[in-house]
């Protein structure tokens, strides 16, 4: 049995404070036995459709996050460092709902960044960092 591993959240109290205290500045993690890097998830469903508005496609988008550590044996509780990539700066407050709503309590490193999409009716893509 692999031994159990420990997540210390790091916050440098000379360095910028996060925003709104949902995420951590950084995430450190010893004894690991396993870690998953998951490919930017996007708003598609298993058949190919994505939804038109932001929200669902980002319900979308944690969905898959979700689908990926499931397939792994892990979930939610399991992730340490997530980046989520927006169409625009005009989502990124339905974002942070969506997120706070998925993520609960749980405390991950984060990075939003306002990029182009690969696709253009995809408005959200989130890559993601696990540990167990």
């Amino acid at each position: 049995m692999p031994a159990p591993f420990a997540r210390r959240l790091v916050n440098a109290p000379d360095a910028p404070q996060t925003l709104h205290r949902r995420y951590s500045n950084a995430v450190e993690v010893s004894g690991q036995s396993r870690t998953l890097h998951i490919s930017g998830q996007i708003p598609v469903d298993a058949d190919g459709n994505a939804p038109d508005d932001f929200e669902a496609q980002a319900r979308l988008a944690w969905a898959n996050v979700e689908r990926q550590l499931k397939a792994a044996g892990m979930s939610l509780d399991d992730l340490v460092k997530v980046t989520v990539f927006l169409a625009g700066y005009e989502y990124r407050d339905v974002n942070a709902k969506v997120r706070w709503e998925v993520m609960g309590d749980r405390m991950v490193a984060l990075s939003t960044v306002i990029a182009g999409p690969y696709d253009p009716a995809w408005l959200i893509e989130i890559e993601a960092i696990a540990t167990a």
